[in-house]
């Protein structure tokens, strides 16, 4: 089979207590790191032909681990980055509550951003991620695998995109936990994509305060 997978960088102290990350660069703490390192292994026993990730530096740190791993470059692309989270950035949710009330109760109504002021709509981070996939799917020859590292809520509302499934499914879809995986494959007919795992880890999950999984925390 071809396959994609697509992988959540390890946690970072911002995570851990709930704070919008977007595209603020934010690297690993030494459980992500420790993450990273347990999840390299898995990722190399795919045999993949190819690594991206987003330029950021929290998922630069968990590719590189995938990089040691497999002997592979790691190729940044920009546009794998999180939603950009605008006024959100660096608050906590009750911070965000304080400051931004209405946004607020949007998120918590299950809004990815709460619309607040500057951040990103899922269709804009859809028209950057998806292209970037498909660029990266067209780019793995039949029966290899290519990895993907980026972060939690652009990873979920493009995923459900490049299968092609409603957005109305977000709500049915929880954020993939930090170094937890999904993989994409060709079907059996080799045309066209399923859904083959979802939320894989090599680590037990490790869960901060209950900030919200659709949060751009990423």
């Amino acid at each position: 089979m071809t396959r994609l997978v697509l992988v959540r960088h390890g946690q970072t102290a911002w995570n851990l207590e709930g704070r919008a990350q977007g595209h603020l660069d934010v690297g690993l703490d030494d459980t992500g790191r420790a993450q990273a390192v347990a999840l390299a292994p898995y990722i190399a026993s795919m045999a993949p032909a190819a690594l991206w990730s987003s330029d950021l530096a929290r998922a630069l740190q968990t590719a590189d681990q995938l990089a040691t791993a497999t002997g592979l470059p790691v190729q940044p692309d920009a546009r794998l980055r999180e939603f950009d989270a605008g006024e959100r950035a660096g608050l906590t949710a009750a911070e965000f509550a304080e400051r931004f009330p209405g946004a607020h109760a949007s998120w918590q109504d299950g809004h990815v951003t709460g619309h607040v002021a500057g951040a990103e709509t899922i269709a804009q981070v859809v028209a950057r991620m998806v292209p970037a996939l498909h660029e990266i799917w067209e780019s793995t020859s039949t029966g290899e695998t290519s990895v993907v590292v980026a972060h939690g809520a652009c990873l979920k509302v493009s995923l459900l995109a490049f299968l092609g499934w409603p957005e109305s499914l977000l709500a049915n879809l929880r954020t993939l936990d930090n170094c937890g995986w999904a993989v994409v494959e060709s079907d059996a007919h080799g045309s066209g994509i399923r859904l083959a795992s979802y939320n894989e880890t090599a680590h037990p999950a490790v869960h901060g305060p209950d900030f919200a999984s659709d949060a751009p925390v990423g």
